[in-house]
């Protein structure tokens, strides 16, 4: 029996446990509150665990070991710090405020400040946004089976596709959570695994620092500055701000338990890229002139022994899976929940929402199939998505919780500035000195917030709701 097989076999048995598990979930989902929020019974471990899970992605797996890849373990700690520093900012003052308000969506949140207008704006940058997040993780799951099946990366991606729509399909939230909190246990014991292994393989760290170039001991990794600030910033952006987030502090048992869970998201996250880093730098020694979206999966299929290759691509599989199916079902809900019923004005039964937001899964799903074709690289998808959530909706989103002048016409003015400027530079301009998009978009999202706020009036609804601020 080859590798292949094996880790073929392996890869299809975790599969299996978590359709298993998709198929348990869906018996217990009585209503769309199952469905989105898990009848919020979420307790700190399984609410850590699918942060985790649902936060390091093919964005992570591939996306960033691609940039370890290219430039180099030390640019790819600068390049990481983002996520950390935007999970002590939720730790600090989002987690427990997003529990106690409870909301499907941001969307939610956003009305509940600014009206309804701006609610359906949000959901539709959250739609483009999302929709090339899921791309990824379809392009990431394709790149799996092709190596492991030998399959064409079509057929792949459409496999790869229709486990992430079945699993989100199934059992919403619940589903998604249980999924992640296996994953995450799994994600860690091969992530640390294949980093011992690779280490001692390369010689250490100082054999490591010694076999690659020169400039990928650098702390920019021939990156300028301000393209270096273009890659931390998107994914700081995200992070403060993503759905997918705040619907799972959403769905904690209580508001401490959804600060509480933040600590060890912390530590997760910082094990997961600190591994991520080595094992893709590693590989640029082991193995020079691959394609970097593949560092690590070649590094599974090639290099590793049977029993590492086989868990690692399991947890590569987790990562894209769990990732994939929670930004699937998240986007879902801003189509039923925030774009439809604003535009309908209509109340439906609990059956029929929940049949609505599945419906809306399977065709999101193949939206974001479609999306990723026009991207040469995981990387080129992440950065592209994560500045179009980011820096569109991630200012105004702050802004309910940290400035009370912010108004409904500096939150629209906000978000359209930010589709429009990423869409114009990475598009119409094509990245003019080779600056990603979140270099211009995000501060000019940022001044159209102030300056169109300070010059109008803030919503004085007595209705509307404000924050917690204990």
């Amino acid at each position: 029996m080859d590798n292949n097989t094996v880790i073929l076999g392996a890869i299809c048995t975790y599969v299996v446990v978590m359709i298993a598990v998709g198929v348990w979930a869906a018996r217990k989902v009585k209503n769309n509150h199952d469905f989105m929020l898990a009848g919020q019974r979420l307790g700190r471990l399984v609410l850590t665990g699918t942060l985790l899970a649902t936060w390091t992605g093919a964005g992570t797996i591939i996306g960033r070991a691609s940039f370890s890849y290219t430039y180099g373990p030390l640019a790819s700690i600068f390049y990481s710090l983002g996520a950390p520093v935007g999970i002590l900012v939720m730790y600090l003052f989002l987690a427990r405020r997003v529990r106690q308000w409870g909301k499907y969506t941001v969307p939610e949140i956003m009305e509940s400040r600014y009206g309804p207008s701006v609610r359906l704006v949000t959901a539709f940058a959250i739609l483009l946004a999302y929709t090339g997040i899921m791309a990824e993780q379809v392009r990431g799951l394709g790149y799996i089976l092709h190596l492991t099946t030998g399959f064409s990366e079509e057929v792949a991606k459409l496999a790869g596709l229709a486990v992430i729509v079945f699993l989100a399909f199934s059992g919403g939230l619940i589903s998604v959570a249980y999924t992640d909190a296996i994953s995450a246990l799994l994600i860690t014991v091969a992530l640390v695994g294949g980093f011992v292994f690779v280490l001692v393989g390369v010689g250490g760290f100082g054999g490591l620092a010694a076999s690659l170039p020169a400039d990928h001991m650098t702390w920019s990794g021939g990156l300028s500055p301000i393209q270096m600030i273009g890659f931390v910033l998107p994914t700081l952006l995200l992070i403060l701000g993503d759905q997918n987030m705040y619907q799972r502090f959403s769905a904690a048992q209580t508001p401490e338990i959804a600060k509480k869970s933040t600590l060890g998201f912390l530590a997760g996250d910082v094990v997961f890229y600190g591994a991520v880093i080595v094992l893709a730098s590693g590989a640029a020694v082991l193995l020079p002139g691959i394609a970097p979206d593949t560092a690590i999966l070649r590094l599974a299929t090639d290099t590793l022994p049977v029993a590492f290759g086989a868990l690692l691509l399991m947890a590569g599989t987790a990562f894209i899976i769990t990732t994939g199916n929670s930004y699937l079902l998240s986007a879902a809900g801003n189509l039923v929940h925030d774009i439809h019923r604003s535009l309908t004005r209509r109340e439906h039964s609990a059956p029929r929402e929940l049949l609505l937001t599945r419906v809306a899964i399977v065709g999101l799903g193949l939206l974001a199939y479609a999306i990723g074709e026009f991207f040469p690289s995981v990387l080129e998808i992440q950065v592209f998505s994560y500045t179009m959530y980011g820096a569109v909706v991630t200012p105004s989103l702050l802004a309910v919780f940290l400035w009370k002048r912010a108004t409904s016409a500096g939150a629209i003015a906000s978000i359209v500035t930010g589709i429009i400027a990423t869409v114009g530079w990475e598009f119409v301009l094509d990245k003019p000195l080779g600056w990603n998009s979140v270099l211009v978009s995000l501060p000019l999202a940022l001044l159209a917030l102030v300056g169109v706020s300070l010059a109008t009036t803030a919503r004085t609804d007595p209705t509307a709701a404000t924050p917690d601020t204990r």
